[in-house]
């Protein structure tokens, strides 16, 4: 049997399933995932092919580099989504999964622009 995660917004008006596997906790550390989330973002990737969203009228994409957009609810604001137009992927925002995930943080990257306010702990690999 597939493993099955559901998740939405602050709203409700984005709903999403991931059926399928979906990876260990990734958190960034980079100054556009702070300023976007207000510390840092912690995510879990999901094949394209297994991803469902329902309410996607309601989801705005903010390009933010020639390479990568993010996702949010266009009415609570909340951040859902990470997509690189190379990946087959998408990096769904952690803390918008319903209920127990049973994930752990599998790595932090781009350690080395995090904020001056917080310490990285050592649970997963680091890189720069």
């Amino acid at each position: 049997m597939a493993e099955i995660h559901h998740g939405s917004c602050l709203c409700g008006s984005v709903r999403y399933r991931a059926v399928g596997p979906i990876s260990d906790v990734v958190a960034c550390h980079c100054t556009q995932c702070r300023k976007q989330s207000g510390h840092y973002y912690a995510s879990t990737n999901v094949a394209d092919d297994d991803l469902t969203v329902e309410g996607a009228d309601n989801v705005r994409w903010y390009h933010a580099s020639e390479d990568a957009k993010r996702g949010f609810c266009r009415l609570c604001g909340s951040a859902l989504f990470w997509k690189h137009k190379k990946d087959a992927f998408t990096a769904v925002l952690a803390g918008s999964l319903d209920g127990k995930t049973g994930l752990k943080t599998g790595k932090h990257i781009h350690c080395a622009t995090k904020g001056d306010y917080y310490e990285i702990p050592e649970d997963a690999p680091q890189a720069p």
